[in-house]
């Protein structure tokens, strides 16, 4: 069989008498831990396996992957495999009729705002009001499906106070970030906080001096370590389920959290700017 359609657990079985120990480890915990995997970190799977990074990353190459989203793209293209599994969400089934759909969505929907509310912080809330309270400038960021997660915030938070500035294109982005100063704070969505983008756009950021909320899944990613504060938003999404609707929405209801904690630092001033947008808006509608 073609290495290219072998499985990752194919793989695993052909060369794990040739696995140091530690990547042995690693290759028991993906193997009884099929779907957790998908949606892990690269830290926090070595973290579960008790073994450091670089040992993921030799075990990932072993197999012969790039590197380790590779490897996970693999794992949930193995999984998926089977018959009767799809990678829409969570456990649905071909054969899942209209009802049965409903159910199991709004049952990781739920799932998805509780783990949300189970991992928020107040402290972080706060600091990251305090932020958000005290720049000039906001600028509200992502990639992909990330960016549309920024560009509603930056409008619900429009409605309320001035200064929210969503910002789409990436080479824009750039300039955004080299121009910030101390003043100015940035608000960025990256589910994974580990593309080479949000690393090299929170960086510039830094350098500038203006503050980082990060709102992500992973707080030991790589981009975490360039946060002031660290929004951690719930819902676990496989490499097949690119911007799913539970994480979207784990991620607004932290908008939402965040949004009103800000409006409550001065409600008067919040309903004035409300005020005066609603009037704005007003001729708009037939």
């Amino acid at each position: 069989m073609d290495l290219g359609q072998r499985t990752v657990f194919d793989r695993i079985s052909d060369e794990y008498y040739q696995l140091t120990a530690s990547e042995k480890k690693v290759a028991d915990y993906v193997v009884i831990h099929q779907r957790d995997t998908q949606v892990m970190s690269i830290s926090d799977l070595a973290e579960a396996c008790g073994v450091a990074e670089a040992t993921i990353s030799r075990f990932c190459r072993r197999l012969k992957y790039k590197g380790y989203n590779d490897f996970k793209l693999g794992v949930a293209n193995s999984v998926v495999q089977r018959p009767g599994e799809i990678f829409l969400a969570g456990e649905i089934s071909s054969g899942d009729s209209v009802p049965d759909l409903c159910q199991k969505l709004y049952g990781s929907e739920v799932e998805a705002l509780a783990q949300t509310l189970a991992l928020i912080h107040p402290e972080k809330i706060l600091a990251a009001a305090d932020i958000l309270t005290g720049s000039r400038r906001v600028l509200c960021m992502g990639q992909g499906g990330s960016m549309i997660m920024a560009m509603e915030a930056a409008h619900l938070f429009s409605t309320a106070m001035p200064g929210f500035i969503p910002v789409a294109d990436s080479h824009l982005q750039a300039i955004a970030a080299a121009t910030l100063t101390r003043e100015d704070s940035v608000l960025f969505f990256s589910y994974s906080g580990a593309t080479r983008e949000v690393i090299d756009l929170l960086t510039v950021a830094r350098e500038q001096g203006a503050r980082v909320i990060l709102v992500t899944h992973f707080p030991k990613s790589p981009a975490a370590d360039l946060a002031d504060v660290i929004l951690q938003c719930g819902a676990n999404e496989g490499p097949l389920q690119l911007g799913s609707v539970p994480a979207r929405m784990a991620q607004l209801f932290l908008v939402d959290v965040l949004f009103t904690e800000v409006c409550h630092r001065d409600e008067a001033a919040a309903q004035n700017v409300r005020s005066k947008v609603a009037a704005a808006l007003a001729p708009k509608h037939i």
